[in-house]
C-alpha cells in the first residue's frame, strides 16, 4: 500500500525467555548497553534527547537504591502518579529492581480516587510528577497511613494553572512551605537518586539481592481499573503475566529492534505499560510524547515506525483528514477523489486475498506518489510501518480508509486482566471490524450467552484485596469472564458489545449499541461521540456531540442558539438526520435510531463522562441526561 518496507533486521526473543521483568531488563542492558533506549523532549534544551540502555540502568538503579534506603523491602507497593514521561519508566524499573510492586495512578484522578488506590494497595511511597499532583496528595495525606515518603519528579516547576487552593503560580517549594511535617516525608526525585547513590556505595551487591527475591509468580504491578461503573478493582499482574504478554506480542506484531515507537498513552493504562516493556523485551527505542496536545508536532519531528493509540485519536485524525479533503477544489479535489477511489479498490482487493491487477497496481502506485505519500508525510507517518488500536472498538470504515492511503491499523483486544493484548490482527493476517486471532499464550472460548472467556499465562488470577470480585470474574479452573460479548469468525474475534451494555427493547429485542455508535461516527463528519439508548423502550434514541469541525462551523455561523446542554439548529439537525437516515437504511427496524438530540458539549473525563482511556461511562451519561432522553420519548412517534 505504499508504506516503507519492513526492516531487514530481525531480533526475536530467545527461546529461553526471561523469567521476570527484572530478568528482562538486565538482559537488555547487558545485550545492547550503548544502543538508544528512550528519546524524550528536553524543555531546557528545546530538543529531543536520547538515553542509552546503560544510562537508563544507572538512573533506575539509583532510584532503586533510594527506595531501599527509604525502607522499601521486596513486595512493598509504590504508587506512580504522573503523565507518561521518562521518569515514569525509570521509576517503574527502579521499583522492580528494589523488589517492589508498581501501582500506577491515572494523572487525571481526583484526590479521593488517589486516596482509595493508595489506601487499598497499602502503598509505602508515592512518586508523583509536579506541584499539582503533590497538592492533590497533600489534601488527603492524613488518611494515607501507610505512606512514609512522597517523591516529586519536578524540581521547582511552576504550575501552569490554578492549584487546589486557587493559586495561579506556585512552586513545589511553596507547596511544602505551607505544609507542616513534610521535612522527612517529601523529597525530590533527584534527592532520592542521591540517597540511592550513597546507599549503593555502602551496600555493594545488596540491590541484586532484592531483585533476586522476584519470582515469576511475584506481583509485577497492581493496576486499578478506571471503572465505567462501580468501585475500581486492583488487577494483580504477575511477572509471568508480563513476560508472557510481552513475548507473545513480539511474536505476533513482527516488530524489530531497529524499530522506534512513539508512546503517548498514559502509562497508568495497561496497553501503554505492555508497550513500555515490549520495547525493553526486544530492544527497540521508545520516543516519549510531550503530551496529547503535542502529538501532531511530535510525529512530524520524530517520524516513528509504529504507534499505538485508542480509537479516539484515529477518529480525530480521520475527521481532520476528511475535513481537509472536503475543502479541496478544482483539479486538487478531482485528483484526491480519484486517488481515494483507487486506494479503496486496491485495499478491498488486498483484504479479499486477491492480487490486484496490473492496471490497478499501477494506479495505486501513482495515487500513492501524487497524494498518499504527501498525506502520510503531513501526518508525520511517512516512515510508519503500521499503527495499533486498542482500548475500545475501532470502526471498520476508519481502518479501511487508512488502509487505502497506505496506513495499516492493527486492531487488538484485551483488558487489564489479560495484560493488554489477548487478540491481535497482524501484518500478514488481519480483518477489519475484528480484533484479530488469539495470541499464542491465551486459550479462549465463547460462552453460551456470547461472553468471551479467556485463560492462559498472560491472564490474571486475582483482584487485590477483593476475593468476592475475583470469585465473580474467575472460575476455579482459571477461565476469566471478560464481560464482553463476541463471536469468532474463522479464528478472528468480533466484539459486539459489553455484556452489561446490551439493550433489551420493550419488544424483547436485544441489540448492541457500540456498533451503531461507531458506524454513525464513521459515517458522519459532524459527530464526535454518540450514546444510543433504548432499554425497555419501544425504539432507540441517541445523544450526539459535535466534532471539532462541526463546532467551529456552527459556532462561527451563529447557529448554536440553544441553552446548554442541547443544541437547537435546524440546519445542523437536517444534516445529521441525513447521515442517520443513511445508517438506518442498513439496519434492522428495531435497531434504527428514531430520534436524536445534539448536546452542546462533548463528553469529557473532567465531567466524569469518560474514563481516562476515553471509554464512555454509559450509565453516568444516561443519568446526567435522563431528562433529555425522556423528552425524546414524550409523545411517541417512534414506533
Amino acid at each position: 500500500m505504499g508504506a516503507p518496507p519492513q526492516p531487514a533486521v530481525t531480533s526475536p526473543l530467545r527461546e529461553d525467555e526471561p523469567a521476570t521483568a527484572v530478568d528482562m531488563w538486565k538482559r537488555r542492558v547487558a545485550a545492547m548497553p550503548d544502543r538508544v533506549a528512550f528519546r524524550h523532549w528536553s524543555p531546557a534544551g528545546g530538543r529531543w534527547v536520547a538515553l542509552t540502555w546503560k544510562e537508563a540502568d544507572a538512573t533506575a538503579r539509583e532510584i532503586a537504591g533510594g527506595l531501599v534506603a527509604r525502607g522499601v523491602v521486596p513486595g512493598d507497593r509504590v504508587c506512580v502518579l504522573a503523565q507518561t514521561n521518562l521518569e515514569w519508566i525509570l521509576a517503574d524499573v527502579g521499583i522492580l529492581l528494589a523488589g517492589g510492586v508498581t501501582v500506577p495512578i491515572y494523572p487525571s484522578s481526583t484526590a479521593e480516587q488517589c486516596e482509595f488506590i493508595v489506601r487499598d494497595s497499602g502503598a509505602k511511597i508515592i512518586i508523583l510528577e509536579d506541584a499539582a499532583q503533590l497538592e492533590k496528595i497533600l489534601s488527603v495525606r492524613d488518611h494515607l497511613l501507610t505512606v512514609t515518603a512522597i517523591v516529586h519528579m519536578a524540581g521547582d516547576a511552576k504550575l501552569e494553572k490554578a492549584d487546589a487552593r486557587g493559586r495561579s503560580v506556585v512552586t513545589l517549594a511553596e507547596v511544602t512551605e505551607h505544609e507542616r511535617g513534610l521535612t522527612d516525608l517529601a523529597l525530590s526525585l533527584d534527592g532520592l537518586r542521591a540517597a540511592g547513590r550513597t546507599w549503593l556505595a555502602g551496600h555493594a551487591g545488596e540491590l541484586d539481592g532484592h531483585a533476586e527475591t522476584v519470582a515469576p509468580d511475584s506481583m509485577f504491578t497492581i493496576i486499578y481499573t478506571s471503572g465505567t461503573t462501580g468501585t475500581p478493582k486492583g488487577v494483580v499482574l504477575t511477572h509471568e503475566n508480563l513476560v508472557a504478554g510481552v513475548s507473545s506480542a513480539i511474536r505476533a506484531m513482527q516488530i524489530y529492534d531497529a524499530d522506534e515507537q512513539y508512546l503517548f498513552l498514559t502509562l497508568a493504562h495497561v496497553l501503554a505499560r505492555e508497550l513500555e516493556w515490549t520495547g525493553i523485551g526486544l530492544g527497540f527505542s521508545t520516543t516519549l510524547s510531550r503530551g496529547v496536545a503535542s502529538i501532531r508536532q511530535d510525529l512530524l519531528e520524530t517520524r516513528p515506525s509504529f504507534m499505538a493509540s485508542v480509537p479516539r485519536i484515529y477518529e480525530k485524525l480521520y475527521s481532520g483528514v476528511n475535513a481537509t479533503l472536503a475543502k479541496a477544489t478544482g483539479v486538487k479535489r478531482a485528483l484526491t477523489g480519484w486517488a481515494l477511489s483507487v486506494g479503496k479498490r486496491h485495499s478491498a482487493a488486498v483484504r479479499a486475498g486477491k492480487r490486484p491487477g496490473g492496471w490497478l497496481s499501477f494506479q495505486q502506485r501513482l495515487a500513492d506518489r501524487l497524494v498518499f505519500s504527501k498525506l502520510r508525510a503531513r501526518l508525520g507517518l511517512d516512515r510508519c510501518r503500521f499503527l495499533v488500536s486498542g482500548g475500545a472498538p475501532l470502526a471498520a470504515e476508519i481502518a479501511e480508509f487508512f488502509h487505502g492511503v497506505g496506513l495499516l491499523i492493527l486492531e487488538g483486544y484485551g483488558l487489564t486482566e489479560t495484560m493488554a493484548a489477548a487478540y491481535l490482527n497482524t501484518l500478514t493476517r488481519y480483518r477489519f471490524g475484528t480484533v484479530g486471532p488469539v495470541l499464542d499464550v491465551v486459550e479462549t472460548k465463547i460462552a453460551d450467552d456470547g461472553e468471551v472467556l479467556m485463560r492462559g499465562r498472560s491472564v490474571f488470577h486475582q483482584y487485590y484485596n477483593n476475593a468476592a470480585a475475583t470469585a465473580e470474574a474467575v472460575q476455579p479452573d482459571g477461565w476469566f469472564h471478560s464481560g464482553d460479548i463476541g463471536q469468532l469468525e474463522d479464528g478472528f474475534l468480533r466484539i459486539t458489545d459489553r455484556k452489561k451494555d446490551l439493550i433489551v427493547t420493550a419488544n424483547g429485542k436485544k441489540l448492541a449499541p457500540q456498533p451503531l455508535e461507531n458506524a454513525l461516527k464513521a459515517r458522519s463528519p459532524l459527530v464526535s461521540q454518540v450514546v444510543v439508548y433504548g432499554d425497555k423502550r419501544s425504539y432507540c434514541v441517541a445523544l450526539v456531540t459535535l466534532s471539532e469541525e462541526a463546532q467551529k462551523r456552527y459556532a462561527v455561523e451563529g447557529n448554536i442558539t440553544g441553552t446548554p446542554p442541547v443544541v437547537r439548529s435546524a440546519e445542523l439537525k437536517a444534516a445529521l438526520q441525513k447521515d442517520i437516515d443513511a445508517l438506518n437504511a442498513t439496519l434492522a427496524p428495531y435497531e434504527t435510531i428514531k430520534k436524536f438530540t445534539v448536546l452542546a458539549n462533548d463528553f469529557t473525563e473532567a465531567a466524569g463522562e469518560v474514563t481516562p482511556s476515553l471509554k464512555i461511562k454509559r450509565k453516568v451519561v444516561v443519568d446526567k441526561y435522563r431528562s433529555v432522553i425522556d423528552g425524546m420519548y414524550e409523545g411517541g412517534g417512534g414506533d
